[in-house]
């Protein structure tokens, strides 16, 4: 039993790691291509008031995205734990489950739309 344990230590390290490194290689790409584009597009300027009501609009953006996948992930845990459990004792319900996940996997595409119409705003 300890093997096993040990084995399924191993395994979540390795992917904890991996998953770390596979970050920072993205981000590191990532980092580079937008200061290189920068370095390559003209310069626009915008007022200060104009630049104001664009953090705010970003912010707004960011946060009904975050908070749609914050509460969906809240409520597939819960309305998830619930399903499984039910799936466990009477096996057929299981279609009638997966649309209550589905149900709750909707705040994400909701909060996700909010913030794509914040964002064609600017």
């Amino acid at each position: 039993m300890e093997d096993v344990k040990k084995r399924f230590a191993g395994r979540v390290g390795t992917s904890l790691v991996t998953v770390v490194a596979l970050m920072a290689i993205f981000g590191a790409v990532a980092a580079v291509s937008a200061s290189a584009q920068d370095a390559t597009r003209a310069a626009v300027s915008i007022s200060p008031e104009q630049a104001k009501v664009q953090q705010f609009g970003l912010i707004a953006a960011a946060i009904a995205f975050g908070m749609g996948a914050i509460g969906a992930g809240i409520a597939i845990a819960n309305v998830g734990a619930a399903a499984m459990g039910a799936i466990g004792e009477r096996p057929e319900i299981a279609s009638q489950a997966l649309i209550f996940i589905a149900l709750a996997e909707g705040l994400v595409v909701f909060g996700f739309i909010t913030a794509l119409m914040i964002l064609g705003k600017f």
